[in-house]
């Protein structure tokens, strides 16, 4: 059986819709992170693999942070093809059967083909 703390807003009869929602902002924020630091030679592997994966049309799965407030973030991940890599604007086009994402070469913390 459940405890009381682990259903906070079962266990209390009267719960403000404020509450409830200041409750669900705070464990979102609890899941944030810092844009992790990479070592060149790391980058110098993404650019690589994003590179060899727009020439011969492979996909590749793409890991990147996305900013959300102050200075955190979160990690998302997409898996698809690599048609365009701008250099003006430093982004890569993601490709997917669904979405069409532009992802900032200096948020990717990881690539995988």
């Amino acid at each position: 059986m459940a405890k009381k703390i682990d259903n906070l807003f079962g266990s209390s009869r009267f719960v403000l819709p404020e509450q409830r929602e200041l409750y669900l902002q705070m464990k979102e924020d609890d899941k944030l992170v810092p844009i992790p630091i990479l070592e060149q030679d790391e980058l110098a592997t993404f650019d690589y693999l994003l590179r060899d994966a727009q020439q011969n049309e492979k996909a590749v799965s793409i890991t990147w942070w996305q900013h959300k407030k102050n200075k955190l973030g979160t990690i998302c991940t997409m898996w698809g093809a690599v048609p365009e890599i701008n250099e003006n604007t430093r982004k890569v086009k993601l490709l997917t059967v669904e979405d069409v994402q532009w992802i900032p070469l200096e948020n990717i913390t990881d690539v995988k083909t």
